[in-house]
């Protein structure tokens, strides 16, 4: 089957790192996609964990590779960090193997509309003023995607589609819903702040799109909990793509990339933690 052709895709929190990342499925959604440009809206390495333990798998390294071996190939790819992979932040302007970094970007669709595309973090409170209280809330995260994975796997062997838990345990709490629903308002108003017509962000895991008071709120969601990616058209729209089979393990390309061009994210991931 050939792969879809996008003029943009926009990715979020992967958490390479963590042991609930779903590289697998990432590689297969990048097999049946493609685009002229990737923009990865942060969260893609797991800082945070990598400083706990070291956990990085060949997947991992596939991952990035992947996305290289795109770069080199022409893809323009945009690395947006957020507060997992906030060591990042302190390499603006800077490219890895033809990976751009940058702190934000104002994004012109193929429509002239223009959107503020952000991780989110600096807009999360929690996150932005008490870093051990989201440490806490970390821990506790991590409880529900320990349910997940063993959801996952029971569901997987009866033959039964991915759902995830913790995604519906948040949408439960009221106050994680009353959450979701402030953070898409200071967002939405910063995009409004910035003159743009909307705003592409991730954290929060929670992908959705939709108009609040005139401007295009554009969350990607995750891939450790709902798999999903933005994903532009050539006329300007955007679609919400959810990925939650893997559709067959294709022949990938030879594995030529050179370790080296990864070595600086993982060095850089791994100075941060020692650091810490």
């Amino acid at each position: 089957m050939e792969p879809r052709q996008f003029r943009t895709l926009f990715i979020s929190d992967l958490h390479l790192g963590s042991k609930a990342a779903k590289a697998d499925f990432l590689l297969d959604f990048m097999r049946h996609h493609e685009a002229e440009t990737i923009v990865l809206v942060g969260d893609i390495i797991d800082g945070w964990r990598l400083k706990r333990s070291w956990y990085w798998p060949q997947p991992f390294n596939d991952v990035i590779q992947k996305m290289l071996r795109k770069a080199r190939k022409g893809t323009r790819i945009v690395y947006i960090p957020g507060n997992h992979d906030e060591f990042l932040r302190d390499f603006p302007g800077t490219h890895f193997g033809g990976v751009e970094v940058a702190e934000r970007m104002i994004f012109e669709a193929a429509d002239g509309k223009k959107y503020l595309v952000i991780h989110g973090d600096e807009f999360d409170v929690v996150v932005r003023h008490a870093r051990i209280v989201a440490y806490l809330g970390d821990w506790a995260y991590d409880a529900a995607i320990a349910i997940n994975q063993v959801l996952a796997a029971v569901r997987r062997k009866l033959g039964m589609p991915y759902w995830s838990f913790s995604a519906w345990a948040k949408l439960q709490v009221k106050h994680a819903v009353n959450f979701i629903g402030e953070f898409q308002r200071v967002v939405v108003d910063e995009a409004r702040r910035n003159e743009v017509d909307g705003v592409i962000c991730g954290h929060i895991h929670h992908a959705v799109m939709e108009d609040m008071d005139g401007i295009r709120y554009i969350n990607t969601g995750d891939w450790v909990e709902s798999c999903t990616a933005v994903a532009e058209h050539f006329d300007g729209t955007f679609e919400l793509i959810n990925w939650h089979k893997i559709e067959g393990v294709a022949e990938d390309e030879p594995q030529e990339a050179d370790d080296a061009d990864i070595a600086p994210l993982i060095m850089a991931a791994k100075a941060k933690g020692r650091a810490a």
